[in-house]
């Protein structure tokens, strides 16, 4: 007897749009049946999609759980002021690791309840925070594990060069478990050396690579020329992603379209973080206002591996957030101003399937012997997904129900 069997579900990215039974056995998927054909019977639990999308867990790429829900300590700068770094830096001293736990477990739980069933999430190790961030995210990392599979990137925000003990805390968040390693040159006085020490750092401890990146409006100073020169030195093409990359929005077309070939041929990736850079870019502007949202869809037709992610949630950076990859998405997607069915299905694709590339997911994905991580849509299809900003009904993590949400009901009258 099966353990689940998942009736008439529309799969992401189905070519036909045939709907198939998915069946699971000791937490991978062991059939796909098409529904025209013999149908699945027998399971301790069985539930019918009503040919609703059925997808994988979607895959978090990009999101700080260690300095979430902290409004109530810092608000955002008034008049649109660009003091957000400064505003969080301040309360980091009053961060403990049971503070950080609490309010991590709570993003970490709501991104769960909207599909997310892997993350990578960015811990901060400056010397006025240490290690307790680090030390709060890290304990969530297998409480939660029956959910969602979490990685760690430890990185340095507020300046590296020259300050010794931001090196020692990343050092030693490598070594308490950190599996890959980042920073924030823009905010460095010496953006070169922090790229070259944040390879040098992953090339001794064989650690993936992610750099919040060319953040601003000006293109003449993009630092990704150096990480990609890097990643081709190192061979960590598929190792290397960045986020941001706000700069890319103020790009000619044609100058668009040589980053995407060149980041193509190196296999450096690139999270689109819409709803902070939407919030922090163009600043410095009182009319006609940049939106600094890069153009993933068009970096994905160069073959850019890329992916759309939450980054932060309700603190001075981003003071708005509740876990939902499709709303960021949806998000995106309204500001870049794409809608055809095939770009929202691609949209998709940068919350699942590409976001597994990013995180380098080998066993992602709705097929015979993979984990049975799936998640039932109030959705059609992806693009329909994304349309309309759609909730999860149902998640299964490797085959172990996760949560429900309730369908609202209308109540008409009479």
């Amino acid at each position: 007897m099966l353990d689940l069997i998942v009736r008439n579900a529309h799969l992401a990215g189905s070519a036909d749009g045939a709907l198939v039974d998915i069946g699971v056995e000791a937490g991978r998927i062991v059939v796909l049946a098409p529904v025209a054909g013999e149908r699945l019977t027998n399971a301790a639990e069985a539930i019918d999609a009503g040919g609703a999308l059925v997808s994988a867990g979607l895959v978090e790429t990009h999101i700080h759980l260690d300095k979430s829900h902290i409004l109530d300590r810092c608000t955002p700068s008034p008049n649109r002021g660009t003091d957000h770094m400064k505003r969080v830096a301040a309360v980091k001293p009053g961060f403990t690791v049971d503070d950080v736990h609490a309010r991590a477990a709570r993003s970490l739980e709501s991104c769960v309840l909207h599909g997310a069933m892997h993350m990578r999430t960015h811990v901060e190790v400056d010397p006025n925070v240490g290690l307790r961030g680090f030390e709060g995210v890290k304990r969530l990392v297998d409480e939660y594990a029956w959910a969602i599979d979490v990685e760690l990137c430890a990185f340095i925000q507020e300046g590296w060069t020259g300050v010794p003990e931001a090196d020692a805390n990343m050092v030693a968040a490598i070594e308490g478990g950190a599996t890959v390693v980042g920073g924030a040159p823009g905010y460095d006085p010496d953006h070169e050396w922090q790229i070259r020490r944040i390879f040098e750092l992953a090339t001794r401890y064989d650690l993936d690579v992610d750099i919040h990146l060319d953040m601003g409006f000006t293109t003449h100073d993009m630092d990704i020329w150096l990480v990609c020169e890097l990643a081709d030195r190192y061979g960590w093409g598929g190792r290397t992603a960045i986020g941001h990359g706000t700069k890319y929005s103020c790009l000619t077309p044609d100058e668009l379209d040589r980053l995407g070939s060149r980041l193509a041929d190196s296999g450096v990736a690139v999270t689109v973080l819409p709803a902070t850079d939407l919030f922090v870019t163009g600043r410095h502007q009182d009319h006609a206002v940049l939106r600094g949202v890069a153009d993933a869809n068009v970096l994905h037709r160069c073959g850019v591996t890329c992916s759309l992610s939450t980054n932060n949630i309700l603190n001075p950076f981003t003071p708005f957030g509740d876990g939902s990859l499709t709303r960021i998405a949806n998000l995106y997607a309204n500001t870049v101003q794409r809608g055809m069915a095939s770009e929202l299905a691609d949209c998709f694709a940068m919350l699942s399937r590409q976001s597994a590339k990013l995180l380098r997911r080998g066993d992602y994905g709705i097929a015979v012997g993979n984990p049975a991580d799936l998640v039932v849509w109030d959705a059609a299809d992806a693009g329909h997904a994304v349309a309309t900003a759609a909730l999860p009904l149902h998640g299964f993590k490797r085959g172990r129900r996760t949560f429900t949400r309730e369908k609202p009901v209308l109540h008409r009258p009479g």
